[in-house]
Protein backbone atom coordinates (compact mmCIF):
# COMPACT_ATOMS: atom_id res chain seq x y z
CA UNK A 1 0.00 0.00 0.00
CA UNK A 2 1.22 3.66 -1.00
CA UNK A 3 2.03 5.70 2.47
CA UNK A 4 -1.59 6.81 3.93
CA UNK A 5 0.34 9.10 6.31
CA UNK A 6 1.66 11.39 3.66
CA UNK A 7 1.09 15.24 3.43
CA UNK A 8 -0.91 15.45 0.53
CA UNK A 9 -3.33 12.28 2.13
CA UNK A 10 -3.22 14.01 5.14
CA UNK A 11 -4.42 17.17 3.40
CA UNK A 12 -6.99 15.31 1.35
CA UNK A 13 -8.21 13.27 4.40
CA UNK A 14 -8.62 17.05 6.02
CA UNK A 15 -10.83 18.24 3.28
CA UNK A 16 -12.88 15.87 2.84
CA UNK A 17 -13.92 15.20 6.34
CA UNK A 18 -14.65 19.15 6.49
CA UNK A 19 -16.86 19.13 3.69
CA UNK A 20 -18.55 15.97 4.98
CA UNK A 21 -19.57 18.03 7.90
CA UNK A 22 -20.65 20.84 6.42
CA UNK A 23 -23.42 18.44 4.55
CA UNK A 24 -24.65 16.96 7.73
CA UNK A 25 -22.28 14.04 8.06
CA UNK A 26 -21.83 13.91 11.55
CA UNK A 27 -25.43 15.11 12.25
CA UNK A 28 -27.73 13.43 10.68
CA UNK A 29 -29.20 10.14 12.19
CA UNK A 30 -26.96 6.99 10.34
CA UNK A 31 -28.16 4.03 8.26
CA UNK A 32 -30.99 5.74 6.55
CA UNK A 33 -30.78 3.19 3.72
CA UNK A 34 -33.59 1.06 5.35
CA UNK A 35 -33.40 -2.39 5.69
CA UNK A 36 -34.79 -5.60 3.37
CA UNK A 37 -35.50 -8.96 3.40
CA UNK A 38 -33.42 -11.34 0.98
CA UNK A 39 -34.36 -15.08 -0.24
CA UNK A 40 -30.96 -16.97 0.84
CA UNK A 41 -32.07 -20.28 0.02
CA UNK A 42 -35.59 -22.53 -0.97
CA UNK A 43 -36.72 -25.75 -1.95
CA UNK A 44 -36.27 -26.64 1.63
CA UNK A 45 -39.20 -28.85 3.54
CA UNK A 46 -41.05 -26.99 6.74
CA UNK A 47 -37.82 -25.29 7.63
CA UNK A 48 -38.16 -24.36 11.31
CA UNK A 49 -34.88 -22.90 12.59
CA UNK A 50 -31.87 -22.02 11.56
CA UNK A 51 -28.24 -21.41 13.78
CA UNK A 52 -24.51 -21.70 13.57
CA UNK A 53 -21.81 -22.96 15.95
CA UNK A 54 -20.04 -19.88 17.99
CA UNK A 55 -17.17 -18.79 15.83
CA UNK A 56 -18.41 -20.84 12.38
CA UNK A 57 -18.72 -17.60 10.20
CA UNK A 58 -18.94 -19.65 6.77
CA UNK A 59 -21.69 -22.34 7.66
CA UNK A 60 -25.61 -21.89 8.21
CA UNK A 61 -27.25 -25.15 9.45
CA UNK A 62 -31.05 -25.45 8.75
CA UNK A 63 -33.39 -27.42 10.51
CA UNK A 64 -36.39 -29.10 8.72
CA UNK A 65 -39.14 -30.20 11.27
CA UNK A 66 -40.60 -33.41 10.02
CA UNK A 67 -37.95 -34.82 7.41
CA UNK A 68 -35.52 -34.72 10.49
CA UNK A 69 -32.40 -33.69 8.21
CA UNK A 70 -30.30 -30.64 9.12
CA UNK A 71 -28.92 -28.98 6.16
CA UNK A 72 -25.76 -26.70 5.62
CA UNK A 73 -26.15 -23.65 4.16
CA UNK A 74 -22.68 -22.39 2.98
CA UNK A 75 -22.68 -18.85 3.42
CA UNK A 76 -20.05 -17.65 1.03
CA UNK A 77 -22.42 -18.89 -1.91
CA UNK A 78 -26.17 -19.59 -0.45
CA UNK A 79 -25.03 -23.44 -1.65
CA UNK A 80 -27.08 -26.13 0.67
CA UNK A 81 -24.51 -29.32 0.59
CA UNK A 82 -26.32 -32.08 -0.91
CA UNK A 83 -25.52 -34.59 2.24
CA UNK A 84 -27.59 -32.72 5.19
CA UNK A 85 -25.48 -33.00 8.52
CA UNK A 86 -27.60 -35.11 10.56
CA UNK A 87 -30.91 -37.21 8.93
CA UNK A 88 -32.90 -38.35 12.22
CA UNK A 89 -35.50 -40.96 11.96
CA UNK A 90 -38.64 -41.96 14.19
CA UNK A 91 -40.37 -38.21 14.98
CA UNK A 92 -43.65 -37.36 14.76
CA UNK A 93 -44.93 -35.35 12.40
CA UNK A 94 -48.35 -33.48 14.00
CA UNK A 95 -48.47 -29.42 13.05
CA UNK A 96 -46.36 -28.97 16.43
CA UNK A 97 -44.48 -31.87 16.55
CA UNK A 98 -40.98 -33.14 15.36
CA UNK A 99 -37.58 -31.45 15.21
CA UNK A 100 -37.89 -28.71 16.70
CA UNK A 101 -34.90 -26.75 17.66
CA UNK A 102 -30.55 -27.07 17.77
CA UNK A 103 -28.33 -25.49 19.69
CA UNK A 104 -24.66 -26.03 19.37
CA UNK A 105 -22.29 -26.59 22.28
CA UNK A 106 -20.44 -22.95 23.50
CA UNK A 107 -17.10 -25.31 22.92
CA UNK A 108 -18.73 -26.84 19.92
CA UNK A 109 -14.96 -26.12 17.98
CA UNK A 110 -13.52 -27.84 20.32
CA UNK A 111 -15.80 -30.63 21.55
CA UNK A 112 -18.31 -31.13 18.35
CA UNK A 113 -21.74 -31.26 20.64
CA UNK A 114 -24.92 -29.96 19.67
CA UNK A 115 -28.29 -30.36 21.26
CA UNK A 116 -31.70 -31.43 18.97
CA UNK A 117 -35.22 -31.16 20.79
CA UNK A 118 -37.52 -33.04 19.30
CA UNK A 119 -40.59 -35.29 19.66
CA UNK A 120 -40.90 -38.74 18.88
CA UNK A 121 -43.20 -40.85 17.24
CA UNK A 122 -44.90 -42.06 20.76
CA UNK A 123 -45.11 -37.91 21.06
CA UNK A 124 -42.83 -38.03 23.85
CA UNK A 125 -40.46 -34.71 23.89
CA UNK A 126 -36.91 -35.41 24.05
CA UNK A 127 -33.36 -33.68 24.56
CA UNK A 128 -30.66 -35.45 22.92
CA UNK A 129 -26.95 -34.55 22.26
CA UNK A 130 -25.15 -35.67 19.45
CA UNK A 131 -21.42 -35.11 18.11
CA UNK A 132 -19.89 -33.93 14.70
CA UNK A 133 -17.96 -36.98 13.07
CA UNK A 134 -14.17 -37.10 13.42
CA UNK A 135 -13.22 -37.12 9.56
CA UNK A 136 -15.74 -34.65 8.31
CA UNK A 137 -16.95 -31.37 9.70
CA UNK A 138 -20.53 -31.19 7.24
CA UNK A 139 -21.38 -34.42 8.79
CA UNK A 140 -22.40 -35.82 12.62
CA UNK A 141 -21.87 -38.84 13.79
CA UNK A 142 -25.62 -40.44 14.34
CA UNK A 143 -24.42 -43.41 16.49
CA UNK A 144 -22.72 -40.89 18.67
CA UNK A 145 -26.86 -39.98 19.88
CA UNK A 146 -27.13 -39.65 23.94
CA UNK A 147 -30.19 -39.19 25.47
CA UNK A 148 -30.22 -36.05 28.08
CA UNK A 149 -33.68 -35.46 29.20
CA UNK A 150 -37.38 -36.97 28.23
CA UNK A 151 -40.79 -35.59 29.38
CA UNK A 152 -44.11 -36.71 28.11
CA UNK A 153 -46.43 -34.78 26.03
CA UNK A 154 -49.84 -35.21 27.29
CA UNK A 155 -51.55 -33.68 23.31
CA UNK A 156 -49.94 -33.29 20.32
CA UNK A 157 -49.59 -29.41 20.45
CA UNK A 158 -47.65 -26.75 22.87
CA UNK A 159 -44.43 -28.69 22.38
CA UNK A 160 -42.76 -25.75 22.98
CA UNK A 161 -39.20 -27.10 21.62
CA UNK A 162 -36.65 -24.21 21.86
CA UNK A 163 -33.53 -25.15 23.40
CA UNK A 164 -30.51 -22.84 23.70
CA UNK A 165 -27.37 -22.16 25.74
CA UNK A 166 -27.28 -19.04 27.89
CA UNK A 167 -24.39 -16.89 28.61
CA UNK A 168 -24.22 -18.58 31.71
CA UNK A 169 -23.02 -21.62 29.60
CA UNK A 170 -26.12 -23.82 30.92
CA UNK A 171 -28.59 -25.63 28.58
CA UNK A 172 -32.34 -23.71 28.65
CA UNK A 173 -35.14 -25.73 27.23
CA UNK A 174 -38.27 -24.18 26.73
CA UNK A 175 -41.60 -26.50 27.27
CA UNK A 176 -45.38 -25.99 26.65
CA UNK A 177 -48.28 -26.64 28.57
CA UNK A 178 -49.11 -29.76 27.32
CA UNK A 179 -51.81 -28.94 24.41
CA UNK A 180 -55.78 -28.61 24.87
CA UNK A 181 -57.27 -25.54 26.08
CA UNK A 182 -56.45 -23.78 29.26
CA UNK A 183 -54.11 -26.03 30.57
CA UNK A 184 -56.49 -28.90 31.58
CA UNK A 185 -54.28 -29.90 33.94
CA UNK A 186 -52.62 -26.73 35.69
CA UNK A 187 -49.32 -27.73 34.33
CA UNK A 188 -47.81 -24.34 33.72
CA UNK A 189 -48.51 -23.22 37.46
CA UNK A 190 -47.50 -27.00 38.68
CA UNK A 191 -44.15 -26.61 39.86
CA UNK A 192 -43.82 -30.26 41.39
CA UNK A 193 -42.79 -33.02 39.13
CA UNK A 194 -44.36 -31.49 36.45
CA UNK A 195 -41.75 -29.85 33.63
CA UNK A 196 -44.91 -28.35 31.12
CA UNK A 197 -45.23 -25.05 30.99
CA UNK A 198 -41.91 -24.14 32.13
CA UNK A 199 -38.49 -22.74 31.29
CA UNK A 200 -35.75 -25.37 32.49
CA UNK A 201 -31.97 -24.94 33.30
CA UNK A 202 -30.17 -27.96 33.77
CA UNK A 203 -25.32 -28.47 33.38
CA UNK A 204 -24.51 -30.73 30.59
CA UNK A 205 -21.11 -30.91 31.76
CA UNK A 206 -21.92 -33.54 34.22
CA UNK A 207 -24.50 -36.13 35.66
CA UNK A 208 -26.25 -35.73 38.88
CA UNK A 209 -28.03 -38.72 38.17
CA UNK A 210 -25.33 -41.48 36.73
CA UNK A 211 -28.26 -44.56 37.33
CA UNK A 212 -31.16 -42.92 35.58
CA UNK A 213 -30.38 -43.17 31.39
CA UNK A 214 -32.77 -40.44 30.85
CA UNK A 215 -31.60 -37.75 32.77
CA UNK A 216 -27.42 -37.05 31.62
CA UNK A 217 -27.06 -33.52 33.11
CA UNK A 218 -26.71 -32.02 36.61
CA UNK A 219 -28.91 -29.19 38.51
CA UNK A 220 -26.91 -25.97 38.66
CA UNK A 221 -27.02 -24.89 42.39
CA UNK A 222 -28.40 -21.87 41.59
CA UNK A 223 -31.62 -22.62 40.07
CA UNK A 224 -34.28 -21.09 42.12
CA UNK A 225 -36.12 -23.76 43.14
CA UNK A 226 -32.65 -26.31 44.46
CA UNK A 227 -33.21 -27.29 48.19
CA UNK A 228 -37.02 -26.57 48.35
CA UNK A 229 -40.33 -27.27 46.72
CA UNK A 230 -40.31 -27.09 43.06
CA UNK A 231 -38.29 -29.26 40.73
CA UNK A 232 -34.65 -28.47 40.55
CA UNK A 233 -34.78 -28.21 36.83
CA UNK A 234 -37.33 -25.09 36.76
CA UNK A 235 -36.09 -21.49 36.00
CA UNK A 236 -39.29 -20.19 35.54
CA UNK A 237 -42.83 -21.14 34.47
CA UNK A 238 -46.70 -20.34 33.62
CA UNK A 239 -46.18 -20.82 29.94
CA UNK A 240 -48.44 -21.91 27.52
CA UNK A 241 -46.06 -22.47 24.59
CA UNK A 242 -42.86 -20.56 24.29
CA UNK A 243 -42.61 -20.32 20.66
CA UNK A 244 -39.23 -18.76 20.12
CA UNK A 245 -37.33 -17.88 23.05
CA UNK A 246 -33.58 -15.98 22.54
CA UNK A 247 -30.41 -14.43 24.79
CA UNK A 248 -29.62 -10.51 23.82
CA UNK A 249 -26.05 -11.82 23.14
CA UNK A 250 -25.07 -8.40 24.18
CA UNK A 251 -26.54 -7.75 27.13
CA UNK A 252 -27.52 -11.63 28.09
CA UNK A 253 -31.44 -10.54 28.78
CA UNK A 254 -34.19 -13.38 27.54
CA UNK A 255 -37.17 -12.46 25.44
CA UNK A 256 -39.71 -14.99 25.14
CA UNK A 257 -42.90 -15.08 22.65
CA UNK A 258 -45.41 -17.01 24.46
CA UNK A 259 -48.35 -17.78 21.99
CA UNK A 260 -51.78 -17.30 23.11
CA UNK A 261 -55.11 -19.09 23.63
CA UNK A 262 -57.94 -16.88 22.13
CA UNK A 263 -57.04 -12.83 22.65
CA UNK A 264 -53.90 -12.16 23.43
CA UNK A 265 -50.35 -12.91 22.16
CA UNK A 266 -47.33 -11.50 24.37
CA UNK A 267 -43.47 -11.25 24.57
CA UNK A 268 -41.98 -11.49 28.07
CA UNK A 269 -38.20 -10.38 29.03
CA UNK A 270 -35.74 -11.61 31.94
CA UNK A 271 -33.18 -9.36 32.77
CA UNK A 272 -29.68 -10.77 32.61
CA UNK A 273 -29.80 -10.03 36.57
CA UNK A 274 -32.44 -12.35 37.07
CA UNK A 275 -32.24 -15.57 39.62
CA UNK A 276 -34.93 -17.54 37.66
CA UNK A 277 -38.09 -18.30 39.73
CA UNK A 278 -40.69 -15.78 37.61
CA UNK A 279 -44.03 -16.95 37.04
CA UNK A 280 -45.03 -15.68 33.98
CA UNK A 281 -49.27 -16.06 34.53
CA UNK A 282 -50.39 -18.62 32.55
CA UNK A 283 -53.18 -20.25 32.95
CA UNK A 284 -54.17 -17.02 34.89
CA UNK A 285 -53.42 -14.77 32.84
CA UNK A 286 -53.10 -14.35 28.90
CA UNK A 287 -50.94 -11.61 28.25
CA UNK A 288 -52.62 -8.52 30.42
CA UNK A 289 -55.81 -10.46 30.31
CA UNK A 290 -57.64 -12.06 32.50
CA UNK A 291 -57.87 -15.24 31.37
CA UNK A 292 -58.67 -17.93 34.55
CA UNK A 293 -60.04 -16.05 37.07
CA UNK A 294 -61.01 -19.41 39.83
CA UNK A 295 -57.32 -20.29 40.02
CA UNK A 296 -55.37 -20.03 43.14
CA UNK A 297 -53.42 -17.37 42.56
CA UNK A 298 -55.80 -14.12 41.38
CA UNK A 299 -55.45 -12.19 38.35
CA UNK A 300 -52.92 -9.73 38.29
CA UNK A 301 -51.38 -10.79 41.70
CA UNK A 302 -48.39 -9.39 42.13
CA UNK A 303 -46.13 -12.37 41.85
CA UNK A 304 -47.52 -12.60 38.21
CA UNK A 305 -44.62 -10.77 35.82
CA UNK A 306 -46.37 -9.73 32.68
CA UNK A 307 -45.63 -9.19 29.73
CA UNK A 308 -43.45 -6.05 28.02
CA UNK A 309 -46.11 -6.33 25.53
CA UNK A 310 -49.14 -8.28 24.21
CA UNK A 311 -51.09 -7.87 20.76
CA UNK A 312 -54.70 -8.84 20.64
CA UNK A 313 -56.16 -11.86 17.99
CA UNK A 314 -56.85 -9.59 15.00
CA UNK A 315 -55.41 -9.31 11.60
CA UNK A 316 -53.08 -7.40 10.03
CA UNK A 317 -51.25 -4.59 10.73
CA UNK A 318 -52.11 -4.46 14.20
CA UNK A 319 -52.79 -8.19 15.60
CA UNK A 320 -52.40 -11.80 14.75
CA UNK A 321 -52.82 -15.36 16.39
CA UNK A 322 -49.62 -17.39 17.03
CA UNK A 323 -46.29 -15.48 17.82
CA UNK A 324 -43.21 -16.21 16.70
CA UNK A 325 -40.56 -14.71 18.80
CA UNK A 326 -37.23 -13.36 17.31
CA UNK A 327 -33.74 -11.73 18.70
CA UNK A 328 -32.20 -8.84 19.24
CA UNK A 329 -30.39 -7.27 16.54
CA UNK A 330 -26.38 -7.65 16.78
CA UNK A 331 -25.33 -7.88 13.58
CA UNK A 332 -23.27 -5.39 11.22
CA UNK A 333 -26.23 -3.34 10.10
CA UNK A 334 -25.75 -0.36 12.68
CA UNK A 335 -29.31 1.88 12.63
CA UNK A 336 -30.90 -1.43 13.83
CA UNK A 337 -28.03 -2.55 16.59
CA UNK A 338 -30.48 -3.65 19.94
CA UNK A 339 -33.87 -3.78 17.87
CA UNK A 340 -35.84 -6.85 18.89
CA UNK A 341 -37.84 -8.63 15.75
CA UNK A 342 -40.41 -10.70 16.32
CA UNK A 343 -43.17 -11.74 14.21
CA UNK A 344 -46.95 -13.60 14.05
CA UNK A 345 -46.96 -16.86 12.21
CA UNK A 346 -51.03 -16.45 11.10
CA UNK A 347 -50.78 -12.93 10.01
CA UNK A 348 -47.53 -12.57 8.55
CA UNK A 349 -46.41 -9.36 10.07
CA UNK A 350 -43.03 -8.46 11.30
CA UNK A 351 -42.37 -6.18 13.99
CA UNK A 352 -39.57 -4.98 15.72
CA UNK A 353 -39.69 -2.67 19.11
CA UNK A 354 -36.53 -1.53 21.48
CA UNK A 355 -36.21 -2.63 25.36
CA UNK A 356 -34.47 -0.83 27.89
CA UNK A 357 -35.21 -0.09 31.26
CA UNK A 358 -38.25 -1.94 31.71
CA UNK A 359 -39.72 0.34 28.69
CA UNK A 360 -40.64 -0.69 24.80
CA UNK A 361 -40.01 2.15 22.51
CA UNK A 362 -39.91 2.83 19.08
CA UNK A 363 -42.28 0.53 17.94
CA UNK A 364 -42.50 -0.26 14.17
CA UNK A 365 -44.20 -2.85 11.49
CA UNK A 366 -41.17 -3.93 9.46
CA UNK A 367 -43.87 -6.35 7.15
CA UNK A 368 -43.73 -3.96 4.13
CA UNK A 369 -40.15 -2.36 4.49
CA UNK A 370 -38.66 -6.39 4.84
CA UNK A 371 -40.42 -7.73 1.59
CA UNK A 372 -37.90 -9.46 -0.59
CA UNK A 373 -37.82 -8.75 -4.35
CA UNK A 374 -37.72 -12.53 -5.06
CA UNK A 375 -39.90 -14.67 -2.78
CA UNK A 376 -42.60 -14.26 -0.09
CA UNK A 377 -41.97 -14.22 3.37
CA UNK A 378 -44.71 -16.20 5.08
CA UNK A 379 -45.70 -19.00 7.23
CA UNK A 380 -42.67 -17.26 9.79
CA UNK A 381 -42.16 -20.59 11.86
CA UNK A 382 -38.55 -18.97 13.57
CA UNK A 383 -35.72 -15.84 13.25
CA UNK A 384 -32.09 -17.41 13.82
CA UNK A 385 -28.69 -16.02 14.13
CA UNK A 386 -25.32 -16.56 12.60
CA UNK A 387 -22.23 -16.65 14.12
CA UNK A 388 -21.48 -12.94 12.95
CA UNK A 389 -24.95 -11.97 14.31
CA UNK A 390 -26.58 -11.46 10.93
CA UNK A 391 -31.01 -12.43 11.49
CA UNK A 392 -32.53 -15.09 9.14
CA UNK A 393 -36.36 -15.74 8.94
CA UNK A 394 -37.44 -19.37 8.31
CA UNK A 395 -40.72 -19.62 5.90
CA UNK A 396 -42.53 -22.99 6.83
CA UNK A 397 -44.99 -23.06 4.04
CA UNK A 398 -42.64 -22.27 1.32
CA UNK A 399 -39.84 -23.83 2.26
CA UNK A 400 -37.30 -20.38 2.30
CA UNK A 401 -35.08 -18.93 4.34
CA UNK A 402 -34.43 -15.26 4.21
CA UNK A 403 -31.86 -12.61 5.14
CA UNK A 404 -32.18 -9.26 6.44
CA UNK A 405 -29.79 -6.98 4.75
CA UNK A 406 -29.45 -3.67 3.61
CA UNK A 407 -32.13 -2.37 1.45
CA UNK A 408 -29.68 -0.53 -0.71
CA UNK A 409 -26.77 -2.45 -1.44
CA UNK A 410 -24.02 0.84 -1.92
CA UNK A 411 -20.64 -0.13 -3.33
CA UNK A 412 -19.51 2.17 -0.84
CA UNK A 413 -20.86 0.57 1.79
CA UNK A 414 -17.94 -1.41 2.67
CA UNK A 415 -18.19 -2.59 6.45
CA UNK A 416 -22.13 -3.69 5.40
CA UNK A 417 -23.89 -1.86 8.02
CA UNK A 418 -26.48 -0.22 5.83
CA UNK A 419 -24.88 3.48 6.65
CA UNK A 420 -22.23 5.18 4.01
CA UNK A 421 -20.46 6.95 7.03
CA UNK A 422 -17.16 7.78 8.57
CA UNK A 423 -16.28 3.77 8.91
CA UNK A 424 -16.16 3.74 5.04
CA UNK A 425 -14.34 7.06 4.79
CA UNK A 426 -11.47 5.96 7.24
CA UNK A 427 -11.52 2.68 5.14
CA UNK A 428 -11.45 5.02 1.44
CA UNK A 429 -8.72 6.89 2.62
CA UNK A 430 -6.55 3.90 3.78
CA UNK A 431 -6.44 2.63 0.15
CA UNK A 432 -6.27 5.93 -1.42
CA UNK A 433 -3.68 6.05 -4.47
CA UNK A 434 -2.85 2.28 -4.19
CA UNK A 435 -3.48 0.40 -8.11
CA UNK A 436 -3.57 -3.39 -8.91
CA UNK A 437 0.16 -3.65 -8.77
CA UNK A 438 0.47 -3.14 -4.87
CA UNK A 439 0.13 -6.53 -2.69
CA UNK A 440 -2.63 -5.14 -0.52
CA UNK A 441 -4.71 -4.20 -3.67
CA UNK A 442 -8.81 -4.65 -2.98
CA UNK A 443 -11.12 -4.15 -6.00
CA UNK A 444 -14.18 -2.97 -3.47
CA UNK A 445 -12.43 0.54 -3.26
CA UNK A 446 -11.78 1.11 -7.21
CA UNK A 447 -15.87 2.28 -7.72
CA UNK A 448 -15.72 4.38 -10.48
CA UNK A 449 -17.06 2.65 -13.96
CA UNK A 450 -15.07 1.65 -15.85
CA UNK A 451 -13.07 0.35 -13.68
CA UNK A 452 -9.50 1.44 -14.21
CA UNK A 453 -7.15 -0.40 -11.13
CA UNK A 454 -6.65 2.55 -9.25
CA UNK A 455 -8.13 4.05 -5.93
CA UNK A 456 -7.98 8.27 -7.02
CA UNK A 457 -10.37 11.14 -7.41
CA UNK A 458 -12.93 9.28 -9.81
CA UNK A 459 -13.38 6.88 -7.23
CA UNK A 460 -14.10 9.49 -4.12
CA UNK A 461 -16.57 11.46 -6.32
CA UNK A 462 -18.70 8.41 -5.99
CA UNK A 463 -18.12 7.39 -2.56
CA UNK A 464 -19.28 11.12 -1.60
CA UNK A 465 -21.97 11.02 -4.18
CA UNK A 466 -23.59 7.69 -2.30
CA UNK A 467 -22.22 9.65 1.25
CA UNK A 468 -24.50 12.57 0.59
CA UNK A 469 -27.10 10.11 -0.52
CA UNK A 470 -27.30 8.64 2.64
CA UNK A 471 -27.38 11.51 4.42
CA UNK A 472 -30.66 13.03 3.28
CA UNK A 473 -33.20 9.27 3.01
CA UNK A 474 -35.69 10.07 5.88
CA UNK A 475 -36.39 6.85 8.32
CA UNK A 476 -39.75 5.52 8.89
CA UNK A 477 -42.08 6.49 11.47
CA UNK A 478 -42.65 4.46 14.35
CA UNK A 479 -45.90 3.38 15.34
CA UNK A 480 -47.55 3.23 18.40
CA UNK A 481 -47.28 0.08 20.91
CA UNK A 482 -50.42 -2.46 20.73
CA UNK A 483 -52.40 -2.97 23.72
Amino acid sequence: MRDINSSVTDKLYALILAFAISVGFCVLPAGATGVRGERIATGLSRPLYVTSPVGDTDRLFIVEQHTGRIKILNLADNSINTEPFLDIDGLATGNEQGLLSLTFDPNYLMNGYFYVNLTVSSGTTEIRRYRVSNDDPNRADPASQTLVMTYNQPFPNHNGGWVAFGPDGYLYIGAGDGGSGDDPGNRAQDITNQRLGKLMRIDVNGDDFPEDQTRKYRIPSSNPFVGMEGDDEIWAYGLRNPWRCSFDRLTGDLYIGDVGQGAREEVDIQPASSTGGENYGWRVMEGNRCNFPNDATPCFDDSLVMPVLDYPHSGAPDGGFSITGGYVYRGPIAQIQGVYFFADYVSQQIWTFRYKDGLVSEFQNRTESLTPEVGTIGGISSFGEDAAGNLYITDLDGGEVFKIVCAANRAADFDSDCDVDEDDFAALAGAWQTTTDDVDWDPRFDLAEPKDGHVDIQDLAVFMDQWVEDRFVPEPEPNVVPR
